[in-house]
């Protein structure tokens, strides 16, 4: 059943999530051929200078589904065997037995049991996931800092395993991506970066998306925010930030609109055939960052929506932006938001992520995007 889009109840869901609490957001609503974008609050809480639906945008690990599309297209082409061991390619970077057991595929569905590197690269965090333990600190000392990609990868590797290749439920790790942009460098003689552009990007005709050449969005963006569970107070800005710390698993700047496009031609086949459609489809259970448990395929995450079948799609966050996108299976209907303030929930005596209203708008933006 066609739910038109309710162009006034969107705008009123954007204004009531910056009345909760987030300094600004923009967002795209599409039903076929009809389209609703909108924006509210700053883009910078000095000036007020206020948002608008075609800023660009760090959009973190959305970008997993851009690297995850162009593995399964080298995958199409016998460069890449999704279930040959990873060692096999990059055995000075996965050695030994891991090497043997851990898979592609594997790796693009976080089942390899690899860690993830960040709390390692960022002393500060080192008890997470206990959020209680631990600070912000690290994030200012690393605005600058231009990591190494193998250095992280060996901290992953390094790191204790968080199960065995293969296992289930998996646990989502960065350290999986890194591998997979070596990949693709290690296959097509390229960088990831470039290969992902050649043959995800601009085969989509995506205007505004690129990884970043430095610290700096280029052209018009919003100011980023963020909060750490409230131990950054008021929320600090981080939208100046070198991405090396993520690269081809969570860089990315992109507009709403150019991600709904992303996605619908993703869904409908034109990025990748339909057999790899499929594959990116098959979902695990994997454990997310924020410690649910979520089902997970390569590169894509389904979201159930009552009698309106399955929407497929990623969320991202940076330090002080996320994004989430979602499009409904037949590429019809999708919905792409952003926003300029992150970790906005403060934490309880034990450590746990209290409920904000800022969560509560939120949920009724995507019912009302998504349902009508």
């Amino acid at each position: 059943m066609r739910n038109p889009l309710d162009r006034a109840a969107l705008d009123a869901a954007v204004e009531e999530v910056h009345r909760a609490g987030i300094p600004g957001l923009f967002a795209e609503v599409r039903d076929g051929d009809e389209v609703w974008r909108g924006a509210a609050g700053v883009a910078d809480v000095d000036t007020g200078r206020p948002v608008t639906a075609g800023m660009r945008h760090r959009v973190g690990s959305i970008t997993k589904t851009f690297t995850a599309a162009a593995v399964l297209q080298q995958a199409e082409r016998g460069r890449i065997g999704l279930d040959r061991p990873i060692g096999r390619y990059l055995p000075e970077l996965v050695p030994g037995d891991r090497g043997d057991a851990i898979t592609v595929r594997m790796l693009i569905n976080h089942t390899s049991g690899l860690a993830e590197y960040l709390p390692y690269a960022y002393p500060s965090l080192k008890a997470y996931p206990v959020l209680a333990d631990t600070g912000p600190q690290s994030l200012d000392d690393h605005r600058l800092t231009r990591f190494d990609p193998a250095e992280l990868i060996e901290m992953g590797v390094g790191a204790p395993a968080v199960g065995a290749p293969g296992g289930t439920p998996g646990v989502y790790s960065n350290t999986n991506y890194l591998l997979l942009a070596r990949l693709l460098e290690r296959v097509t003689g390229t960088t990831a970066e470039r290969c992902i552009t050649r043959n995800v990007i601009e085969r989509a005709g995506l205007r505004d998306t690129v990884f970043p050449e430095g610290p700096h969005v280029e052209g018009p963006h919003s100011r980023l925010y963020e909060a750490w569970f409230g131990m950054i107070d008021p929320p600090r800005d981080y939208s100046v930030y070198d991405m090396s710390w993520v690269g081809p698993s969570a860089s990315l700047i992109s507009t709403v609109t150019d991600i709904n496009r992303f996605f619908r031609m993703l869904l409908t086949g034109e990025i990748v055939g339909p057999s790899s459609l499929a594959q990116m489809q098959r979902t695990v259970p994997v454990i997310s960052q924020e410690g649910k448990t979520i089902d997970y395929g390569l590169g894509l995450h389904p979201m159930e929506g009552p009698g309106q079948g399955t929407f497929w799609g990623h969320g991202g966050t940076v330090w002080g932006g996320g994004a989430l996108a979602m499009t409904r299976a037949d590429g019809r209907r999708q919905m792409t938001v952003a926003v300029n303030l992150q970790r906005w929930n403060r934490l309880d005596s034990s450590g746990k992520p209290q409920p904000h209203p800022i969560d509560d708008a939120l949920t009724t933006l995507y019912r009302v995007a998504m349902y009508g």
